[in-house]
């Protein structure tokens, strides 16, 4: 099998329907209203927590057993059921209508797989081991979290305002290319970490850069 092609997709206002309504189906849903996703999810029966969701509206939520002609006008299909019948006729109506489609823990039914991620506000990092093994993405994953603490959250929110307003000067590419890599190669993380806010501030000054308004530097 060729190797998986490595994306992010955005699904913002993007149909995506979900076959099930257990746990490992919430977790789904989960990560799909989290992108601003329109879900739509079919079950005969859902869990409390998933059920919650579709009475505050932020869910389409139909108690039934999955048909065929369920995946019109979908963008994206996740069957979360241990239904080994259900499974193959999710994947089959997905390749048909050239949806994408992924079948939990069943990688010959899948035209993508869902990686093990990291996130710090902006920053995501995938981890994929092509379906060889989930528990190894997840032990890597663990091991960046180390690596890339919860401070690079505010530092990817620094780099973003610094960013905005460094293409609205007018500069060169290369003078522009020049403040970004000395930016980057600052230890702000640490900075921030350390709590050494003085550093960031003198950063800022240097370039004639703003800080947030809301006061967290």
């Amino acid at each position: 099998m060729a190797p998986y092609y490595p994306i992010f997709l955005k699904i913002e206002q993007k149909t995506c329907v979900v076959i099930g309504g257990g746990r490992v189906a919430e977790r789904k849903i989960e990560s799909l209203l989290k992108r601003g996703a329109r879900v739509k999810v079919i079950a005969p029966e859902v869990t409390e927590r998933i059920s919650s969701w579709a009475e505050k509206g932020l869910l389409d939520l139909e108690l039934r057993n999955f048909q065929q002609g369920d995946l019109k006008g979908a963008f994206l299909v996740i069957a979360a059921t241990n239904n080994p019948q259900v499974q193959q006729e999710v994947f089959a109506e997905a390749e048909e209508r050239q949806i994408f489609c992924n079948v939990v823990d069943k990688p010959d039914l899948c035209s993508f797989i869902v990686p093990s991620v990291l996130e710090r506000g902006h920053l995501q990092i995938a981890i994929s081991t092509s379906g060889a093994s989930p528990a190894l993405a997840r032990r890597i994953r663990k091991q960046l979290e180390e690596v890339f603490g919860p401070e690079y959250a505010e530092y990817l929110e620094l780099l973003a305002l610094w960013r905005k307003e460094i293409l609205s000067r007018n500069l060169t590419e290369k003078e522009r290319r020049q403040i970004f890599e000395h930016l980057v190669l600052a230890p702000v993380p640490l900075w921030i970490k350390r709590g050494e806010r003085e550093h960031i501030k003198a950063l800022a000054k240097t370039f004639n850069l703003p800080l947030p308004r809301d006061g967290g530097i």
